[in-house]
């Protein structure tokens, strides 16, 4: 996945189908003269669905189509036949998307299984003369027209829907990880924000077990309150099961940095401090016998009952015991 192509906000116009309307018919055949209203109703409007689908994983579509209308209902019609309803215009999206009415600012839900979501009812098709018939009136000349579709503009906003979501600064390691344990191929370079979109990889693990790892765009201090990519990358945070916390060996204060990154996940949603966690120190190729020996007392001191893996992705020290550990957590 590349960042060219990794889209998780779009806004779309929807138009439901208007319902047909109701016939006006009267029974006629030889011998028959007066046979009295038939005109049958007139079909519903289509809907417009969303449909989660487990195989997309951006909002890409959207880049090149933007409007979304169903079909009409057609009209009824002679001997109480109901016209057909119109055709619904069914849009696929990525499990994780969000939608929210664009005028109004309300969620109106939010696609994490392969369901349909009705976002534009179409309209009912008009009833036809034949339910107006009374005593006082055989001959009805009456019948309903069908009631319009509803048009709207909607947001699409995804969620990446990641088992395990990777947590850091820029130039933490995170995009070297994800590429050193799966096939994606992020963009690396030793400068911020080198991810500016969630890559996704799938870890193979131990008895042909697997899952989805996310590398998020890094974490600046301020990123709550939108400094620098700002809720960009926290909204995909809040869909991952288990979180990674990846803070580099060579880091001032490794303590400090987690305590940072801690804080502005809590300054944006505190209900992500429910999550389970683990921390990776990564870079320890970088350090000789007696650093590893300090780094390693160091984290279990300041960290305590926290799971604490010291790692590196390019000479894949502890990349195998980083794993084990995150299975467990995802499987507690």
């Amino acid at each position: 996945m590349t960042e060219g192509n990794f889209v998780d906000y779009v806004k779309i116009h929807v138009s439901s189908g208007k319902g047909g309307k109701g016939s006006t018919h009267f029974h006629r055949e030889k011998y028959i003269t007066k046979g009295g209203p038939d005109g049958g109703d007139g079909g519903r409007g289509g809907h417009v669905i969303l449909r989660g689908d487990k195989n997309l994983w951006t909002l890409v579509s959207f880049k090149f189509k933007r409007h979304f209308k169903a079909e009409h209902g057609l009209h009824g019609s002679k001997s109480r036949s109901t016209g057909a309803d119109g055709q619904d215009a069914i849009i696929p999206v990525p499990l994780g998307t969000v939608v929210i009415d664009t005028q109004t600012g309300e969620r109106i839900a939010e696609i994490t299984t392969e369901e349909d979501v009705i976002v534009a009812p179409g309209g009912m098709g008009g009833r036809g003369n034949w339910h107006f018939k009374t005593s006082t009136n055989q001959a009805p000349r009456y019948a309903q027209p069908g009631i319009d579709g509803i048009e709207r503009d909607i947001t699409l906003e995804l969620k990446v829907l990641a088992d395990v979501g990777l947590v850091g600064f820029p130039n933490a390691g995170k995009s070297t990880l994800l590429a050193a344990l799966t096939s994606a191929k992020p963009k690396i370079a030793d400068y911020p924000f080198t991810t500016l979109k969630p890559n996704l990889g799938i870890v193979q693990n131990r008895d042909f077990t697997s899952f989805v790892m996310a590398d998020i765009p890094g974490i600046i201090e301020g990123a709550a309150e939108g400094k620098g990519l700002g809720h960009y990358f926290l909204r995909h945070i809040e869909r991952n099961s288990v979180l990674l916390y990846v803070i580099p060996a060579d880091a001032d204060d490794i303590s400090e940095q987690f305590t940072i990154l801690n804080k502005e996940l809590t300054r944006y949603n505190p209900e992500l401090l429910d999550k389970n966690f683990i921390i990776g120190i990564s870079k320890v190729d970088l350090l000789d016998e007696e650093l590893y020996t300090a780094i390693e007392s160091e984290c279990k001191g300041a960290f305590k009952d926290i799971p604490v893996v010291l790692f590196s992705s390019v000479s894949q020290q502890g990349l195998t015991q980083l794993k084990d550990r995150l299975w467990e957590l995802l499987n507690a």
